[in-house]
């Protein structure tokens, strides 16, 4: 396994340490950021959201400037986007920080377009994430760490870029599930 491959597994193994620092009752104190009080639990999260996130940049650099690009690559990045974006949206939810019917149609789409993927695989073909698939994910994660830092500090000044990045997130994952599809539909053709 290279070393882009390697640093996408390492995204994979750090959702679990995500989820325990935002979810589970840690006794880690608390920090006021602009008159907002965040446990320090969930500033660790978030900071290892954050670091998990750039990750995504790192493997596909390195992957493209060094010539490591490979179709377990081309499987693995997205999936581990997936699994992490997947992860904190659901916790979002169960944290009451977004509303459930959103983060649903944003996970649908996910799903879907893994579901074309594995039937393109099952076809001998490995669908890579297009740019606008990329930059969905983009948005997607800074709508995340908007509503895990919720009213810090655009918030406490009035404006609402948490609610703002949500909505931005979901127009474009739709948008560019649509666009994943058009753009394969030949492999649902050919798979009948």
């Amino acid at each position: 396994m290279n070393l882009p491959n390697k640093i996408t597994v390492s995204r994979i193994f750090l959702i679990p340490v995500f989820l325990i620092f935002l979810l589970a009752p840690l006794p880690l104190g608390e920090t006021e950021i602009a008159g907002t009080v965040l446990l320090n639990s969930q500033l660790i999260a978030t900071a290892i959201f954050i670091f998990a996130s750039v990750t995504d940049w790192i493997d596909g650099y390195i992957a493209r400037k060094h010539n490591l690009v490979t179709n377990l690559g081309k499987f693995l990045d997205p999936l581990a986007d997936k699994l992490l974006v997947t992860s904190a949206f659901v916790s979002l939810v169960e944290l009451g920080a977004a509303p459930a019917w959103l983060v649903v149609l944003i996970l649908s789409r996910e799903f879907a377009v893994t579901g074309l993927r594995l039937v393109a695989s099952s076809e001998g073909e490995v669908l890579a994430a297009s740019n606008l698939g990329k930059l969905k994910t983009w948005i997607q994660i800074v709508a995340i760490i908007a509503l895990l830092i919720e009213n810090v500090p655009f918030e406490a000044v009035g404006f609402p870029f948490a609610t703002i990045s949500l909505w931005a997130a979901l127009i474009i994952t739709v948008y560019s599930g649509w666009d994943y599809f058009y753009k394969n539909r030949e492999v649902l053709l050919k798979s009948r």
